[in-house]
């Protein structure tokens, strides 16, 4: 089925917030932004020449101060149970707020895609009142071609405007900070925060909610694609793997982050990477680390050391720190961010239970079943308060940037799945031969042996189990791995006591999914784990 991709809803309600500005600089290109952030005091220049910037008390995403607002057009399209809302009222007065606060101001604006396939992507207006906000922005969008800005025509409009201050009276926020989405005026104002996720994010948040009806599966997830064209992606939430293992010199990296799946292909929605730094190694994301120390990197709340070297071990500032540059600066990166229908699709898990298989395929109810869990395990030690390891399900591997019901987004990547024939399956890159504490973590050569026999297709060649709890196969033999590891219970010195763990695990699950099981039909429901008699 082929869908109609343009969005033709340029936006001149927002044109009165620009001519407001003392000063707009219109899409400064790099070595300028840099210059300009440097004379302003924004950042400072490392030895290599990259920027590093402090962002001060927010130095990730403020979840509990993001809103949408609840209209006729949201009122019967957005989860609500996972969207806090603002009413039209409170928006308003923060429009005009927003519009008093940047008189007088210098503004930097840049003009860009969200998307790389030109059928599907949407044009986005940024507004920041920081230079290397504008820099950032540029980065991690797509840049049109100087020639196509002459005519380009704003669809969505982001203004962050770090000094300003929200008003909960006033504004129906929670705090002084706010990240406020209209879907309807295609506008989001973000103050408060310097954090720049928060203006990548609101431009996946929006993607999200428009690109549903034109037919295409939003996604957050990496993906690349090897010398046949084979296509690959890549679902985890943090701490399971997905920017380690989807980086593959072998393979040319399509992105890191964000992508669509349409009709035409897997398509990137950015032109850059926001990689985690903490503990970032040469050894391990070589590409990574040298894309750290090139000129104009944005290194966002990154130790230096006396002579401005990065350190990367050091979390004074925060776990989170972040450098942000253009996908180019990866060697193997895609130009174009575009490649043909997905023949692999891997989820990935870090089970900190030791329950789960190292890898399983999973039919397309399966993997919808799965897709809307969005499970791995927290261990101890990364949170306060956390002494064991808990399960964590996030919705679609990013639920906090999913507008709509995850039943849209699973029932999606189910039809998905069956339209292109493409294999699913789950990768568990956690714990085996216990929990965490007892266990150890899954050898990272066995992942990647299974992870390549999954791409190449010789685990198609195998023979495999079912696993009797999750209902899915599981190869009982694989190149270059241990047969033993392929069946968790075996690795444990306690068979009942893995029996035990595992019953925890899959009332976890079912406990989990009882919020989502009337939106979906009866064979995925069908799927969802339990224990034997």
């Amino acid at each position: 089925m082929q869908h109609e991709g343009r969005f033709n809803h340029a936006n001149p309600l927002n044109a009165d917030l620009f001519g407001l500005a003392e000063r707009a600089h219109y899409n400064l290109v790099q070595p300028e932004l840099f210059e300009l952030a440097i004379a302003r005091g924004e950042g400072i220049v490392t030895a290599d020449g990259a920027l590093r910037v402090l962002t001060g008390e927010h130095t990730g995403r403020s979840a509990n101060d993001k809103f949408t607002v609840r209209d006729e057009l949201t009122e019967d399209t957005v989860w609500w149970d996972n969207n806090a809302a603002m009413t039209e009222e409170h928006f308003q007065r923060l429009r005009e707020d927003f519009a008093t606060h940047m008189k007088g101001k210098t503004l930097f604006v840049q003009d860009l895609y969200g998307g790389a396939d030109p059928a599907y992507r949407i044009n986005v207006r940024v507004v920041t009142e920081n230079a290397w906000h504008a820099l950032f922005i540029r980065y991690l969008l797509r840049r049109p071609a100087l020639a196509d800005l002459a005519t380009f025509r704003e669809e969505l409009t982001v203004i962050d405007l770090p000094s300003f201050t929200a008003d909960p009276a006033r504004h129906g926020t929670r705090s002084g900070t706010v990240i406020a989405l209209n879907l309807r005026q295609r506008l989001v104002l973000i103050g408060g925060t310097s954090y720049a996720g928060e203006i990548k994010k609101s431009v996946f948040t929006t993607l999200n909610y428009l690109l549903p009806d034109a037919g295409v599966l939003p996604m957050h997830c990496s993906a690349n694609v090897g010398e046949a064209g084979d296509v690959a992606l890549f679902f985890g939430l943090s701490g399971t793997g997905k920017t380690t293992l989807s980086a593959d010199s072998t393979r040319t990296l399509i992105g890191d982050d964000e992508h669509g799946w349409s009709d035409n292909g897997v398509f990137n929605f950015e032109g850059g990477c926001y990689a985690k730094t903490i503990n970032l190694s040469p050894h391990a994301e070589p590409e990574i680390f040298a894309a750290c120390h090139r000129f104009g990197t944005v290194l966002e709340n990154v130790v230096l050391d006396d002579i401005r070297q990065p350190d990367f071990s050091d979390d004074r500032y925060t776990q989170n720190g972040r450098a942000a540059y253009p996908l180019h600066y990866i060697p193997n990166a895609s130009e174009t961010g575009m490649a043909g229908q997905p023949n692999t699709v891997i989820m990935l898990t870090a089970d900190a239970f030791g329950v789960l298989p190292p890898i399983a395929r999973l039919t397309p109810e399966q993997a919808m079943f799965h897709f809307i869990s969005g499970y791995t395990a927290k261990i101890a030690g990364t949170e306060k308060g956390i002494t064991e390891p808990q399960a964590t399900f996030s919705a679609c591997f990013g639920a906090p940037f999913m507008p709509r019901h995850p039943a849209v987004y699973g029932d999606m990547l189910k039809t998905r799945l069956r339209g292109t024939g493409a294999a699913c399956w789950l990768l568990n890159t956690g714990w085996t031969g216990g929990p965490y504490g007892e266990g150890y973590r899954m050898p990272i050569m066995e992942t990647r042996a299974l992870l390549h026999a999954a791409l190449s297709g010789a685990l198609d060649e195998v023979p495999m189990r079912t696993d009797p709890l999750f209902g899915f196969a599981v190869p009982t033999q694989a190149p270059g791995v241990d047969p033993a590891l392929l069946n968790p219970r075996g690795t444990w010195r306690d068979p009942a006591r893995y029996d035990e763990q595992a019953k925890r695990l899959v009332a976890m699950f079912n406990d989990n999914f009882a919020r989502f099981a009337e939106h979906v039909d009866a064979a995925v429901r069908a799927t969802a784990p339990r224990v034997p008699a």
